[in-house]
């Protein structure tokens, strides 16, 4: 028999909201309970369909009555002498800007478009294992775009080489576009533990990054 490792509650991610309630980042644990500590930021959780918030000391008195209750996705923290509930949300106590309205053209980013998958030949890989490839090559006058490049694996895109797909007889799974979320958010967003965040991330500032 064999078991896959734990995965550490430290590899989860929090929502960061500004002063307004606005979404702005998404960062590690260690970075939130980092603001936490520091008193520049505040949880922010949802309980019975209203915002309760909690300095850091609250947070940690209300995380101890919390664990007798534990919930299947929830994340903790043991320290020496207590435990804590990992925050989804935290909300900066006197930072106003407003969230980027742009989403990074980035290789995460486009490994996330395309679910990790050779636009070519439709299988999955993981990451370590795919490259970018223009589909109208450079040489051609191809431009590095999200509209001309997508997710490839070694073995297509050696066949391909510095050809269309057309001239390679090879056909996209689907046409590159610009996502209009940001694909790593969208991944996030389908696992239950960040359920809390649809509150906070409508269509206008679905663009925050993630750190």
């Amino acid at each position: 028999m064999t078991f896959s490792a734990a995965v550490s509650p430290l590899s989860a991610s929090v929502l960061v909201l500004n002063r307004l309630y606005m979404a702005v980042h998404v960062v590690s644990v260690r970075r939130a309970f980092g603001l936490l500590f520091r008193e520049l930021a505040e949880v922010i959780h949802v309980e019975e369909g209203q915002y309760a918030n909690y300095d850091f000391e609250s947070w940690r008195e209300i995380s101890e009555l919390r664990a007798q209750f534990k919930e299947p996705h929830d994340d903790w923290i043991r320290a020496v002498n207590f435990e804590i509930q990992v925050p989804r949300v935290i909300r900066l106590l006197t930072y106003d800007r407003l969230p980027k309205q742009s989403i990074r053209f980035n290789r995460r980013n486009i490994f996330a478009r395309d679910a990790n998958r050779c636009q070519y030949c439709g299988r999955k890989f993981p990451s370590s294992e795919l490259s970018l490839d223009h589909v109208t090559p450079r040489s051609r006058g191809g431009e590095t775009t999200w509209e001309n490049i997508v997710c490839s694996c070694v073995k297509c895109n050696v066949k391909k080489g510095g050809r269309t797909p057309q001239e390679a007889h090879m056909h996209l799974v689907r046409a590159p576009l610009k996502p209009k979320r940001s694909p790593l958010l969208s991944i996030k967003l389908g696992n239950p533990k960040y359920e809390s965040w649809k509150s906070f991330l409508d269509n206008a500032y679905w663009s925050v990054d993630l750190k």
